[in-house]
């Protein structure tokens, strides 16, 4: 094939690459601004000129065939290479610059990310920061996101992944609860008592705790009547007698600290999805920019400190 035939076949390609993140063709001509007619054709001219089937379709999805596989690879590889091409000017001034954007589950981002975020912009004036909280799994290709944090306790392979905190959580309740109540003295006790649980998805009342110490484990239905997938809501209604709720311990430490709630069942861990460790995860690149380096410098460092402080508890 000759270079002005390939070079012809590029932005067939680059189409192709979206089409096979996003998994359809409607999806990836939204996000180009294209029409899924057009993104069709484009695919179909690529499949010409290379004489393979890229993509088989079915009425529900798209599947990779094997030459689709390889092709997918080499295509990905190359849109890689011309987003380093894009980001050389970055690379090359030892001046961190340009616009950041990393992803965070809610929590975990509005106390442990958003406090920081003024020290950051200040100390570095020509790198701007787009912060995404969602406790969706975010794809760093797909969401077009520089860096993402993810709390696993097996973090994905393929990407680079540097521990950042440890997640763990805590039950807590008001003294005037527990003075109307009782203290739960194990889990199997919480049956007896009003919990505040999130109430996303069946099965969020069902509680699952592993002792500390000997490593038993033992999961115990409850019930209350308040109920909210945000850890400030819970908060809220601990602090308001509502009952004892689930907090990530990073919501909850400064609360604690100044007696406004108590925690209880300390002997035990509380396990859940948002439990483990947290990972700032990001392309495997040797030219990683230093806009995103100096962003996961700063966020080793604040949360560092952070770390430091629940353990001293």
């Amino acid at each position: 094939m000759r270079t002005n035939q390939y070079m012809g076949l590029l932005p067939y390609m680059a189409v192709f690459v979206k089409v096979v993140e996003l998994g359809s063709f409607s999806a990836a001509a939204e996000k180009l601004g294209s029409t899924a007619s057009s993104v069709s054709r484009q695919i179909a001219s690529l499949e010409n000129a290379l004489g393979v089937k890229l993509l088989e379709r079915t009425t529900r999805r798209l599947r990779l065939t094997e030459a689709g596989t390889v092709a997918w690879e080499r295509c990905f590889e190359m849109m890689q290479s011309a987003q380093s091409v894009l980001e050389l000017a970055g690379r090359i001034s030892d001046t961190p610059q340009g616009r950041v954007r990393i992803s965070a589950p809610r929590a975990y981002g509005k106390d442990l990310i958003s406090p920081h975020v003024a020290e950051f912009l200040q100390r570095y004036p020509q790198v701007d920061l787009q912060l995404m909280l969602t406790d969706r799994m975010v794809d760093l290709i797909s969401d077009d996101v520089d860096l993402a944090i993810r709390i696993t306790d097996t973090p994905p392979p393929g990407l680079v992944a540097r521990p950042l905190f440890p997640v763990r959580h805590v039950l807590c309740a008001s003294a005037e609860y527990l003075q109307q109540y009782g203290i739960p003295q194990h889990p199997q006790d919480l049956t007896q008592h009003s919990c505040i649980y999130l109430g996303e998805v069946p099965g969020d009342n069902q509680w699952k705790f592993r002792h500390i110490t000997n490593g038993e484990q033992i999961s115990v239905a409850v019930h209350g009547r308040y109920a909210s997938n945000h850890s400030k809501a819970r908060l809220e209604g601990i602090i308001h007698h509502l009952g004892i709720g689930c907090l990530p311990r990073f919501s909850a430490q400064q609360v604690m600290d100044n007696r406004q709630i108590i925690q209880v069942l300390p002997e035990w861990d509380y396990m859940t999805s948002y439990y483990g460790m947290s990972w700032i995860l990001y392309h495997p690149n040797r030219y990683l920019p230093p806009k995103c380096r100096v962003l996961i410098d700063f966020l080793l460092e604040k949360l560092k400190h952070q770390t430091a402080h629940l353990q001293s508890h």
